[in-house]
Formats: C-alpha cells, sequence, structure tokens
C-alpha cells in the first residue's frame, strides 16, 4: 500500500513540473515559414508519454493548455492541439516502446489531428471564420515537428546518462 502511495506522490509531482514546463516553455517562440514556433508543449508531451503514459500526458497538456489560458498566455486552440497530440503520443509509447515512433505520432496527433480539430474550436468557441477545414495544419505542424526532434534529443540524452530510468514511473 505504501509503495503505491509513494508511486502515486511520484506521479503527481512529475505531472506539476512537466505541466509547470510546458507553461513556462509557452514563453519560448521564434518565426519559421511564417508561422509561430512554440514548441516546448510538445517535448513535454513526448516526454509524459514516456515517463508517465497517456492518461497523465493528456491531463498535463490539459492543465497546462488551461494555465496558459488564466494567464493570457494562450488561445482556446491549445486544448485541440496538445492534448490530441499527447494522447496519440502516449498510447504509441504504450504499445510499442519507440522513442521515433512516439515522436512521429506527437506530430501526427497534434500537427494533424489537432489541427482538424482546432477548426470547429476556433469557428464555434473562439468566433473566428477560418478559411477551411485544414487551415491550422501547417502552423500546428512547424510546432510539432521542432518539439518533437526536442524530445527526441532530450530523452536520447536522458537515457544515455541512466537519468531516464530515475525519472521513469511504473504504470
Amino acid at each position: 500500500m505504501k509503495m503505491k502511495q509513494n508511486d502515486t506522490v511520484k506521479k503527481l509531482a512529475l505531472a506539476g513540473v512537466l505541466t509547470a514546463v510546458a507553461v513556462v516553455g509557452s514563453f519560448i517562440s521564434f518565426p519559421i515559414l511564417g508561422s509561430k514556433c512554440a514548441p516546448v508543449q510538445h517535448m513535454v508531451n513526448v516526454l509524459a508519454a514516456v515517463v508517465l503514459g497517456p492518461w497523465w500526458g493528456v491531463g498535463i497538456a490539459f492543465a497546462a493548455s488551461l494555465i496558459r489560458n488564466l494567464l493570457g498566455l494562450g488561445s482556446l486552440m491549445a486544448f485541440p492541439g496538445s492534448m490530441v497530440g499527447a494522447l496519440c503520443c502516449g498510447l504509441v509509447y504504450a504499445m510499442c516502446r519507440k522513442l521515433w515512433l512516439t515522436c512521429c505520432a506527437e506530430a501526427f496527433g497534434t500537427g494533424v489531428l489537432g489541427g482538424i480539430a482546432a477548426y470547429p474550436v476556433a469557428k464555434l468557441l473562439m468566433g473566428l471564420n477560418p478559411t477551411g477545414l485544414f487551415v491550422y495544419i501547417v502552423p500546428f505542424l512547424v510546432s510539432t515537428v521542432v518539439g518533437s526532434i526536442l524530445a527526441y534529443v532530450l530523452i536520447s540524452a536522458l537515457e544515455k546518462g541512466g537519468a531516464l530510468n530515475q525519472i521513469r514511473t511504473e504504470r
């Protein structure tokens, strides 16, 4: 019983740290191909998938999106983009444990599926008039591809140094 309780506390603490990294990381952005690239949330999604699992990743993405919106640092489109990507990469990592495939799943989940899911959010909840269903795919892809590459480099380095096993939790 005590071991399970310690594991839950460890997961909550790690989820809180990753949420904070995602929120603070929203200040880091740069223009690429006419799009604002903010890759930290996507890096956090992949890291959460690897160390905590898919449902924790979705929760972290939701919490970070909520906090960013409450602080005026993001828009409602952060919800579908980050949460769909977190779910996709978390499920893929849980099934195959391949980092490169997990990063691809993050890029596809956020860039394509999240980009499409952002359309009704923009139209119905934000009162915007997007030019088409696929209008958010390219800007979402720019951020998520960069974030997925950063995650791959970071996780590979953590794994090589032995630190990943210390922060990874049992699922």
